[in-house]
């Protein structure tokens, strides 16, 4: 069993910049791919960006160029650095990871861009 734990979301400007973090309760995360999905009201949970445990990246194409995934391992968490927020942006951003064929989710954090 794995928890992930989301924080960092809040209310910013459209142009503003939020950082999120994803902790988890197990190391073995260092060895599955993490990734970041939001949902905003009345539509699908969608990918934003994934990392595998080698460093690969794929990042949602309305979020390429202004989003950046990371993790650091030793500390069993990811990052999700978001640049020039727009108000498309505003959702609900959860964690992610799969291991041994089951997914995990964090309870979510919520990312709120103003016009």
């Amino acid at each position: 069993q794995v928890q992930l734990v989301e924080s960092g979301g809040g209310l910013v400007q459209a142009g503003g910049s939020l950082r999120l973090a994803c902790v988890a309760s197990s190391s073995i995360v260092s060895r599955a791919t993490m990734g970041w999905f939001r949902q905003g009201l009345g539509k699908k949970r969608e990918l934003v960006a994934v990392m595998t445990s080698a460093g690969s990246t794929n990042y949602a194409d309305s979020v390429k160029g202004r989003f950046t995934i990371s993790r650091d391992n030793a500390k069993a968490t990811v990052h999700l650095q978001m640049n020039s927020l727009k108000p498309e942006d505003t959702a609900v951003y959860y964690c992610n990871t799969q291991i041994s064929r089951n997914d995990y989710w964090g309870q979510g954090t919520q990312v709120t861009v103003l016009s």
